[in-house]
């Protein structure tokens, strides 16, 4: 069982180059038809930080560690983005590539990840232009911001593993894509994106659980890179916390999808 389970970072590494070249067609073709093309993937997040950058810094008055809201905000909200889409895409990867589920010889394991590094091109043209916000503003990045790869890879495979999760499950419980749109609505207030720990006064126990959620880690590394100047190596326990999860979720994704992939085709 566990040689199967292995084996899938292997199919993975060796279909690299059709993932890549799958990942650029998803992408091109998500938004094909309509006038603007692949400019709606950049609309919609981009007018979410206009909306909440308006209102919470009406909000709220001065900045925070000493720099405007705006560029604190951003910095939380656009890993967030990645997160919600690449878990949403995977999610649907079987559904959404039936077609290519039913076909015998195809290696359908390469699917999820195409969908989250359709996810990855938006999220990478936001990094650059945080990057040019804070440099326009004076806070100019410095080498604890290229931290930001580190961070994009963790969240990368976090992704990817709760992808293997839930598009296996999704196929059998339809229901299951409301039900992560759902979390995803209550998982943006849960994660201190707009609010931090200092203006809400959280210690103790509570501030315990709420740094329980792996998206924690990586809103709070993207804001040390940006902001504090902090290395992820102060940090170890949360970073050992990190990876075992994401292991953890990674194998039970693999023995997921292993077990259930014979039943796929025949569902969609």
């Amino acid at each position: 069982m566990l040689s199967r389970i292995i084996s899938l970072p292997s199919e993975l590494y060796h279909n690299r180059k059709l993932i890549m070249q799958l990942a650029k067609n998803d992408f091109k073709t998500r938004f094909a038809g309509s006038y603007l093309g692949i400019i709606w993937a950049f609309v919609q997040p981009i007018v979410t930080v206009l909306v909440y950058a308006f209102v919470f810094s009406k909000l709220r008055n001065g900045p925070v560690r000493d720099v405007p809201f705006v560029l604190w905000l951003v910095a939380g909200l656009v890993p967030w983005f990645f997160f919600s889409e690449g878990l949403n895409n995977g999610t649907n990867a079987f559904i959404e590539y039936s077609y290519l589920v039913k076909k015998v010889v195809f290696k359908i394991s390469i699917l999820p990840v195409v969908k989250v590094i359709s996810a990855l091109f938006v999220h990478l043209f936001f990094i650059v232009v945080v990057l040019v916000m804070y440099t326009v503003s004076g806070h100019y990045p410095t080498l604890y911001a290229l931290q930001i790869i580190y961070y994009s890879f963790c969240m990368f495979m976090m992704v990817l593993a709760l992808s293997y999760v839930t598009s296996a499950i999704v196929i059998f419980f339809r229901d299951l894509t409301q039900i992560i749109n759902i979390i995803l609505q209550v998982g943006v207030w849960m994660t201190p994106i707009m609010w931090n720990f200092e203006d809400l006064k959280i210690t103790g126990i509570l501030a315990v659980i709420f740094k329980l959620n792996p998206m924690y880690y990586i809103v709070f590394g993207y804001r040390e890179s940006l902001i504090d100047k902090v290395g992820f190596w102060n940090h170890p326990w949360q970073t050992l916390y990190f990876w075992v999860f994401t292991a953890v979720l990674f194998f039970i994704g693999a023995k997921l999808f292993r077990k259930l992939k014979v039943h796929f085709a025949d569902v969609l």
